[in-house]
């Protein structure tokens, strides 16, 4: 199917204005298809010419005012519409087929009871799946959906339900205008939970088989949102504009969340069934926050065209952590994103598909795709972040009301937002966003100190670089900040600017200073640029470090560790050694599980095999200290075994967890956990297909189906990968998320040699198996199946050999690109380890 492209959909929006859609769905049918009835209503210049998608299994009938149009007209997803007039009515019936990729109207049935669910996932260009459309952000209208199904079955949609006919009809309200990619509905035994808030009614849906866990879960749930709608309203003048305010978790979504007005939709792995840390709760609780800004940013404003992605993703990403940090319980959420989030933006924008924050343009929707990353989102919020400490907070928050208030459920652009950020802040913004949103990569600030014979400093500076291959400074307003054992915090605000110190800031303040401690650029993390420590404060980490009782200054040494030697400047091993060394005393649990998270990329990819072990044993070291001391049943407790476990090869240990024998007094060995021990057996070789098989039959949920994909990939076992990776490249009756499940547990760093053989297989393999796919799963299932622990010369000239050819989708075009690099740069780390050690 051809992607629209941005000259395509501007033409159109040109010649065509869209009034309403009236979308009628029968979905008792055989549970392959359901009929879908659509009748838009639009303007157009007259006699002019144009096209609506769709994507059915059969087209049945097109009218387009008064004469009926030929089906044998659709070719591929366009239907052509000729001699428009200046109002115009097209219906178009057809069967449309149910996915089971996550896109369009998924049908999941789950394995739990037997029960039947539908959701519809309409982004990017989706909604065509479902009903014909003109599928582009920018040509918006109101929505009035009819739905027949089952007479047991629960409906939800966007608008609010104005009338139950007869036994499984629903009908609903019209909604306000909504971009294609953002209509949606759920069906199917839904359990709801129902609650209202300052006049705004709210609900909560989930699978039956899931109910005691929503409900255990559910007052939680409930208050964050509460909090965040007080806040969004306490921030911006516009209230919330889409009436009533459900969240369903549904089944196999691909996505965290979709921000649908009226009806956001969540992965429903977020309805915990077993125990979980505070920081899975904070993640939650962020993307329900996330979700909400779309709200005001993307469902009351949109973009007009997906070069503007970062006015959705950028300002939800900054504003749900914002809002979660300041209106809830999670008050930390500003060092999950330092740690976390950050350190996928800086991933991104480092590799060779990096791409600005706000390109110039994007030519069609696939590339439109390909850029949900951790530019548009982690880059693009930490640049709002560090405009605001430029512009302050009131003057932010008037250009965003101004710009609310002139577009109120239409589009905009990039240029749009600006003239109201400068309107209201009285600044240019012109060069300031010429060099944060148009141009790609990141800057380093890099401390550098002189110090004379008595121990004093004569000189400190910020020094900012930039790569040769995108050599442009920014504006940095930021602090600095030292820490000393014997003395209290002290902050410089300093603002970089290129224009005057051409990359070198002096502070002044600190010279004739006894030179102890350490320096810390970026403190309070109010800009993207990575950091680097003069040899002084680094050599001092170690010992400073555990003592240091700002969460947030911990986590940015972490990440400036963990990214000094991801640039090969420092050795993995000293990493390695500083968990050794800090780790045990951490308290903050989003700090130990993202430093164990992080830190595994490293030692299994950066390590020779004995280098790799030895370093395991001592972070599983580290996690047993920390394990032993941390309070029983809390948070920090289960992130310690959580590490220990998937660090150590103690199969005595880990199988004695799985019967319940020697089990840390409040840890909790559930489900979840039960199948995080047996598949690391697996890996080791201590457990197999028979243990699989009486997990999987203990827990019969979809949960339990993807972990036990996961561990029949992970098997040790020639015949078990043979099977795995012909399911990854040939079946597509099996689901996403246990396609992705079973990629996620192939490649194993233990099991090279088994898997050597299909390093080659890769490349020869995954062009076609791309194609048979969506873009959104081969994308997924393409990155997951790369053999990124292949770190070897040979795969490099693979990779080098498959991105030659000219018959590769985009999105394993760009996945090949990227995983390529990555391997680049562990084999730099090795090979000059190599050469050390010679």
């Amino acid at each position: 199917m051809p992607s629209l492209t941005r000259v395509e959909a501007t033409a159109r929006g040109a010649s065509i204005t869209v009034e309403s859609y009236q979308v009628d769905l029968d979905l008792t049918g055989d549970g392959e298809t359901f009929r879908s009835t659509v009748t838009i209503r639009f303007r157009a210049t007259p006699g002019a010419d144009t096209f609506v998608e769709a994507q059915p299994t059969r087209l049945l009938a097109v009218g387009l005012n008064d004469r009926d149009l030929d089906p044998a007209l659709l070719v591929g997803n366009r239907l052509p519409l000729s001699d428009l007039a200046a109002t115009n009515t097209l219906t178009v019936t057809a069967e449309m087929a149910y996915s089971n990729t996550g896109e369009g109207l998924h049908r999941f049935v789950d394995p739990a009871d037997g029960e039947t669910y539908l959701y519809a996932m309409s982004f990017l260009d989706n909604a065509q799946r479902i009903f014909a459309a003109f599928d582009q952000p920018d040509l918006k209208a109101p929505v009035t959906l009819g739905v027949t199904a089952p007479a047991d079955w629960t409906v939800a949609a966007n608008g609010a339900v104005a009338a139950r006919p007869a036994p499984g009809r629903w009908e609903f309200a019209p909604t306000a205008p909504l971009a294609t990619y953002f209509v949606t509905l759920i069906a199917g035994p839904w359990h709801v939970r129902q609650d209202e808030h300052d006049g705004i009614p709210l609900a909560l849906y989930c699978r039956r088989s899931l109910a005691a866990h929503l409900d255990a879960d559910a007052d939680e749930i409930f208050t964050v949102t509460r909090q965040c709608l007080d806040r969004f309203h306490g921030l911006f003048t516009e209230r919330y504009p889409f009436g009533k305010y459900d969240q369903a978790f549904v089944p196999e979504f691909n996505a965290g969340a979709m921000e649908n007005p009226g009806l956001v939709t969540f992965r429903d792995d977020l309805v915990f069934r077993s125990a979980v840390t505070e920081t899975q709760r904070e993640g939650r609780a962020t993307v329900i926050a996330h979700e909400m800004a779309h709200q005001w940013f993307g469902d009351l404003v949109t973009m007009r065209w997906w070069d503007d992605l970062w006015l959705n993703e950028s300002f939800a990403e900054y504003l749900g952590t914002r809002v979660t940090a300041e209106a809830t319980r999670f008050t930390q959420a500003w060092t999950t994103f330092a740690l976390r989030r950050k350190a996928w933006g800086y991933a991104a924008d480092q590799r060779p598909s990096t791409h600005p924050v706000a390109p110039e343009e994007v030519a069609d929707a696939a590339e439109g795709l390909l850029n949900f990353d951790g530019i548009s989102y982690a880059k693009g919020a930490s640049v709002l972040r560090q405009l605001v400490a430029w512009l302050g907070d009131d003057a932010f928050l008037a250009g965003l009301n101004a710009h609310f208030a002139k577009h109120r459920f239409g589009n905009a652009t990039l240029a749009d937002l600006l003239d109201s950020l400068a309107a209201a802040s009285g600044r240019d913004l012109t060069g300031w966003a010429e060099r944060w949103l148009r141009r790609p990569q990141v800057n380093t600030l890099r401390m550098e100190t002189a110090v004379d014979a008595d121990g004093r400093w004569t000189g400190v500076s910020v020094v900012q670089t930039a790569p040769p291959s995108h050599p442009v400074l920014r504006p940095h307003r930021i602090e600095v900040a030292r820490y000393a054992a014997d003395s209290p915090v002290r902050r410089l605000r300093v603002d970089v600017d290129p224009d005057t110190d051409q990359g070198r800031t002096a502070l002044t303040e600190l010279v004739g200073e006894p030179a102890t401690g350490l320096l810390l650029p970026n403190a309070g993390d109010l800009t993207f640029a990575k950091i680097r420590l003069d040899p002084a404060s680094a050599a001092a980490v170690p010992m400073l470090l555990p003592g240091l009782g700002d969460p947030l200054a911990r986590a940015l040494l972490w990440g400036e560790a963990l990214d000094a030697a991801t640039d090969g400047e420092r050795p993995v091993a000293d990493v390695v050694g500083l968990i050794a060394a800090a780790l045990p005393a951490e308290t903050e649990v989003i700090i130990a599980e993202d430093v164990l998270a992080l830190s595994r990329n490293l030692v299994d990819r950066y390590l020779e095999p004995l280098a790799r072990e030895a370093a395991l044993l001592r972070i599983a070291g580290a996690c047993a200290t920390l394990l032993a001391g941390a309070p029983a049943g809390g948070s920090l407790q289960l992130a310690a075994a959580r590490g220990l476990l998937r660090a150590t090869t103690d199969t005595g240990l880990l199988a004695g967890w799985l019967a319940g024998e020697g089990v840390p007094e409040g840890l909790a060995v559930d489900a979840d956990l039960r199948w995080e021990l047996l598949h690391r057996l697996v890996v080791l070789g201590a457990a197999g297909e028979p243990e699989i098989a009486a997990e999987a039959a203990a827990d019969r949920s979809a949960t339990g189906a993807e972990r036990a994909a996961e561990c029949r990939a992970a098997l040790p076992d020639a015949d078990a990968k043979r099977r795995a990776w012909e399911l990854l490249i040939h079946d597509t009756e099996l689901s996403n998320r246990l396609v992705e499940a079973t990629a996620d547990g192939f490649w194993q760093p233990e099991q090279a040699e088994l898997t050597a053989g299909y390093v080659e297989r890769y490349f020869t393999d995954m062009p076609a198996a791309a194609r048979r796919r969506t873009p959104w799963v081969a994308d997924r299932v393409a990155g997951a199946a790369f053999p990124r622990y292949a770190v070897a010369q040979p795969t490099r000239e693979l990779a080098a050999a498959l991105l030659a050819r000219d018959d590769l989708t985009p999105g394993l075009r760009r996945r090949v690109v990227d995983l390529d690099d990555d391997l680049r740069r562990a084999l730099v780390v090795r090979t000059a380890v190599a050469a050390a050690g010679a």
